[in-house]
């Protein structure tokens, strides 16, 4: 992840869950009738909280009723939830406006009609941001969407005409007119200074500021249109429909950017004598993102849900270009990983591992038979994820030492989060990248010459009582313990997204009874739903992680036993967010969000102004 990239995903800390359409129409109420007892003065409180409830309250129950209604008539997406909390906003944006105006009044001495057109101002303009909404969520032209738009301001506009008595300025009467559209005797004396101009001018507002939103967001489209071909209207309700409700509507969105990549999976088997799997390493080639449930972010489950034997799918060396574009391109992985395992050699002997520290980079390795097996880590030195040509570029490096497939695992076990410009990225051209190639090289060149032995494997599960929102994902902590000779290596995998800087460096020293260890996690983008930044260890006891570790090697020791042991590669085609993609989205959307505030107060107070003139001449 580059800095850009994490100033996109620490976006997230501004998202939350949308809350139930009742809870928001509670919410609607209860201001309601706090507004009415604080605003309206009848001999009885009641009488205040009612008239606060209808008159206030009244108008936001009908848009969170019909706004999704209307929407989804008019083929768009907004959901009941989402209508309500949009309607509950416009509500509090509506009484903050007429509570500065009363308070304007009480100092300066204006008069009620001044409380009046801030309201026409206030109904304006939660109409312009409802109509932002709308096209954001539901994709309509802004014709189209102005008409669920349109719920909240119409339906206050009309309880307005109704109980202002406007009719009575009008020639129009009879036995039904009279009764039911005027009807000032029941309202607050407040309302009687409405006069039929206002509706007009009110209309006038509402195409002012509608017209502000088609500038607002033409201009922050253009980049958008141009580099990408998608709107940022698009993205920004794929998003939001993501991380509130848990929509499917990010990975249609990722779909139109996407790019079609043949990327390698990776499968090391090791298997009983009887034949039966023991456990299974998948490391396909992508990257498990970009959040959530999207894309490949739930591959490492995922792919233990498709194992016979104890999944291990560690983190391969890819960033955020190689993120799979929607869930079902897991399948085509799985697939790749399962035509792998039906051509996989297996054979009864590995080399004892080695370790070789170039620079800031160590690999560990570990020949089996005429493959090998290497995990990379930076640690105690801060490091992300490592480009896909880097990966490759190792592995071409790792083969020249005379071995056929390479199980090159990123362990991704020492970062400090989004701190910083420089995130650790490991990037072609970098010191790291060369010191990756020759440390691998290093250890290739040693296990050529390592006379290899018969294996005994050990493993050991533990699912943990911590949750994704702790960092750590379904598939908790799982060790493997390979015993060649004398020397036992273990292969700890913590299923979460890279590790707090110093954890790795205490689970290794303690485990006392293996020779050689590394600490891997997944990478799983679970863990990421809404918070950008949520690595081991950040919201666990580490001392607690350490000790469940130590155990559970203790276990796989004593689960040791004669195995056989396969690697094999086998190579698809994915469709992914493509080179540069990621970098132009994140570039993308962080200048959106710096560019949209400032440009959402010019385009604000240019409609305000206008607003003011439009007073000033009628």
């Amino acid at each position: 992840m580059t800095a850009t990239q994490g100033n996109l995903a620490a976006l997230s800390r501004f998202i939350f869950r949308t809350p139930r359409w009742w809870t928001s129409l509670a919410f609607v109420l209860a201001i309601a009738a706090v507004v009415g007892a604080g605003v309206f003065d009848n001999r009885f409180w009641l009488e205040d909280v009612w008239q606060g409830v209808f008159f206030v309250g009244v108008p936001t129950v009908v848009a969170s009723v019909l706004t999704s209604v209307v929407d989804r008539r008019l083929g768009g997406q907004l959901t009941q939830s989402r209508s309500s909390l949009l309607a509950l906003t416009c509500e509090l944006f509506v009484v903050s406006c007429l509570a500065v105006a009363g308070v304007v009044v009480v100092l300066t001495g204006y008069g009620q009609p001044f409380v009046f057109d801030v309201l026409l101002i206030a109904l304006a303009g939660i109409f312009a941001f409802r109509l932002l909404v709308v096209m954001a969520v539901s994709r309509h032209r802004m014709l189209v969407a102005a008409v669920p738009a349109s719920v909240q301001t119409l339906a206050a506009a009309l309880l307005l005409f109704v109980y202002s008595g406007t009719m009575r300025f009008l020639e129009v009467g009879g036995p039904l007119v009279e009764p039911y559209l005027s009807r000032p005797d029941e309202a607050p004396p407040m309302l009687q200074t409405v006069v039929p101009t206002d509706f007009l001018v009110l209309g006038l507002f509402c195409l002012i500021y509608a017209a502000g939103v088609f500038v607002f967001v033409n201009v922050l489209d253009r980049p958008w249109e141009r580099s990408l071909g998608v709107s940022v209207l698009e993205f920004v309700g794929s998003f939001v429909g993501h991380v509130a409700e848990g929509t499917r509507d990010l990975e249609q969105f990722f779909e139109q950017i996407g790019e079609d990549a043949i990327v390698p999976v990776t499968v090391w088997s090791i298997r009983q004598p009887d034949g039966t799997e023991k456990a299974r390493f998948v490391l396909p080639m992508i990257h498990p993102g970009p959040m959530g449930e999207i894309g490949g972010g739930n591959l490492p489950t995922r792919v233990a849900a498709s194992t016979d034997g104890m999944a291990f799918p560690p983190h391969a060396t890819a960033g955020h270009d190689f993120n799979l574009v929607t869930e079902r391109e897991v399948d085509t992985i799985i697939s790749a990983a399962n035509s792998a395992l039906e051509s996989l050699p297996t054979g009864s002997t590995a080399s004892e591992s080695v370790r070789v520290r170039v620079g800031e980079t160590t690999v560990l390795g570990q020949a089996i038979d005429d493959d090998l097996v290497l995990v990379v880590t930076h640690s105690p030195s801060f490091a992300d994820d490592i480009d896909y040509a880097v990966g490759l570029s190792t592995i071409a490096e790792a083969r020249t030492a005379g071995f056929d497939d390479v199980l090159l695992v990123d362990a991704h076990n020492c970062n400090d989060g989004l701190e910083g410009d420089d995130l650790g990225h490991v990037v072609p051209g970098s010191q790291r990248s060369f010191d990756l190639m020759e440390a691998a090289r290093q250890v290739a060149t040693e296990l050529a010459d390592t006379p290899q032995r018969a294996v005994r494997v050990g493993t050991a599960w533990d699912e943990t009582p911590w949750s994704p929102e702790e960092g750590i994902g379904p598939l908790g902590v799982r060790v493997a313990v390979f015993e060649v000779g004398e020397q036992r290596t273990a292969y700890v995998l913590v299923d979460g997204n890279n590790m707090e800087p110093g954890l790795r460096e205490r689970i290794v020293d303690t485990l006392e009874s293996v020779d050689e260890a590394e600490v891997m996690t997944t990478d799983t983008h679970l863990v990421n739903r809404v918070e950008s930044v949520n690595q081991v260890g950040g919201a666990i006891a580490h001392d607690d992680l350490v000790a469940l570790v130590e155990r559970l090697v203790d276990d796989a020791i004593a689960d040791l036993e004669p195995v056989e042991l396969g690697l094999a590669t086998e190579r698809t085609e994915v469709t992914v967010f493509g080179n540069d993609r990621t970098e132009t989205l994140a570039s993308h959307a962080n200048a959106a969000v710096s560019m949209g505030g400032a440009l959402a107060v010019i385009v604000t107070i240019a409609a305000v102004s206008v607003s003011l003139l439009v007073y000033a001449v009628t």
